[in-house]
């Protein structure tokens, strides 16, 4: 108990920060819809994010390395702030797509540098007890956002100022908290070959891991809406779609490290393809049809990334580890950069089912290429415990590297 109460104030930030992030995502699509933005530019807007999440991942350690690590903190809540209070400023798809950019920074840069500060005070012996607090702490902050959507009035400055203070509010833990700052760690080389040179499927686990989990986040809300949803029941679809990720996590750890990870990464890719059409068959039966579709989605889709991730690790050695996370987010990156813009046009053209048509076509080529692989390489001789490991920041191979 000692140990979770003394990363108090790192938690409190991290509900903070998710509740004013995980918020704007659904509140800009309806905001969007409402000021006649067209599909694509709704979309282009979730891209966008996804490119400052990047940025942030690899800018926040060399900024710590700078100026220390509250005042970094400070400054990527700043630039989310400043995102989020300009958005009625300007109402505009590619100004906004700008404001995004600035909020990806901030949730990436601030989880770098709680990860960070977090991976400072752990040892071997208390790392399972705080990351699982934090896993549960940052899953239950963003199924808690989605619900935001329900009482955030679309296009209006009092709900983007109403996250602007969360964001802020983020600020005072942290910042105030007497613990003394870590040494600042030494940023992660940036090699994406390092991945492709280990797991080849791997890679392209997690590039469809954020295919399909950047679309439904993204561009999910115009989906909700295209079906006939209320902004209310498009924040418990998005809950939904979080909370069958999460519930699926324990049981997808089990099957992962009692198989052959490939095959259990393939099981999972047929299943997201049968989700999707699923959902996609719910969508005629009603509100809650809907739902439980969403929530079938979240449970096949959700655990490819860890699993991809840990097939990865089995092949890597501990030293290679922080820069192996730091080569899979890259590769996840490019699929969540991606995947809301042309989502988003493909809704345009063939109408909302062509975005679960896209994520079961994403499935479909992993699948495929997890056969061809299997045929390729025998699995790994020793293989690490599962992780459900977060898509925070680059830091967060350093949370769960292995005890020496």
């Amino acid at each position: 108990m000692r140990l979770i109460l003394s990363f108090t104030a790192l938690f409190v930030s991290v509900i903070l920060l998710q509740l004013s992030s995980g918020g704007v995502g659904p509140l800009d699509v309806l905001s969007g819809i409402a000021l006649g933005f067209t599909n694509e530019q709704i979309g282009l807007l979730g891209s966008a994010h996804f490119f400052g999440f990047f940025i942030g991942c690899w800018w926040a350690p060399r900024l710590m390395g700078a100026v220390g690590h509250s005042r970094a903190f400070a400054a990527f809540t700043a630039a989310g702030a400043i995102s989020l209070l300009a958005h009625m400023l300007v109402l505009g798809p590619y100004a906004w797509a700008v404001m995004r950019v600035a909020s990806g920074l901030c949730i990436a840069g601030c989880y770098t540098v709680i990860e960070a500060w977090l991976q400072s005070k752990v040892t071997n012996r208390t790392r399972g007890r705080a990351m699982g607090t934090y896993r549960m702490v940052d899953s239950g902050s963003a199924l808690a956002a989605q619900l935001l959507i329900g009482v955030l009035e679309p296009a209006s400055y009092v709900s983007y100022n109403l996250l602007a203070i969360l964001c802020c509010a983020a600020l005072l833990p942290l910042t105030l908290t007497r613990t003394a700052q870590p040494e600042t760690p030494h940023a992660p080389r940036l090699r994406p070959m390092l991945a492709w040179h280990l797991s080849p499927l791997a890679v392209a686990g997690v590039v469809v891991a954020g295919l399909g989990g950047a679309a439904f986040r993204m561009v999910g809300p115009l989906y909700g809406q295209e079906v006939g949803l209320r902004p209310d029941q498009i924040g418990l679809f998005l809950a939904a779609f979080v909370l069958g990720g999460v519930l699926m996590q324990v049981p997808a750890g089990r099957q992962a490290d009692r198989h052959d990870r490939r095959w259990v990464l393939i099981w999972f890719s047929g299943a997201a393809i049968l989700a999707s059409g699923g959902t996609i068959a719910l969508a005629s039966h009603g509100t809650w049809a809907i739902f439980a579709g969403a929530l079938l989605f979240g449970a096949m889709t959700f655990p490819i990334y860890s699993i991809s991730a840990s097939h990865a690790h089995d092949w890597a050695e501990d030293h290679q580890r922080v820069e192996l996370s730091a080569a899979l987010m890259f590769f996840f990156a490019i699929g969540a950069i991606i995947a809301p813009y042309a989502s988003s046009a493909l809704i345009t053209a063939f109408g909302p089912g062509a975005l679960f048509l896209f994520i079961a076509g994403g499935h479909m080529v992993l699948l495929i290429y997890g056969l061809h692989r299997m045929r390729r390489r025998e699995s790994a001789h020793t293989r690490n415990p599962y992780i459900w490991i977060p898509r925070t920041s680059f830091q967060v191979g350093r949370l769960f590297r292995r005890p020496r």
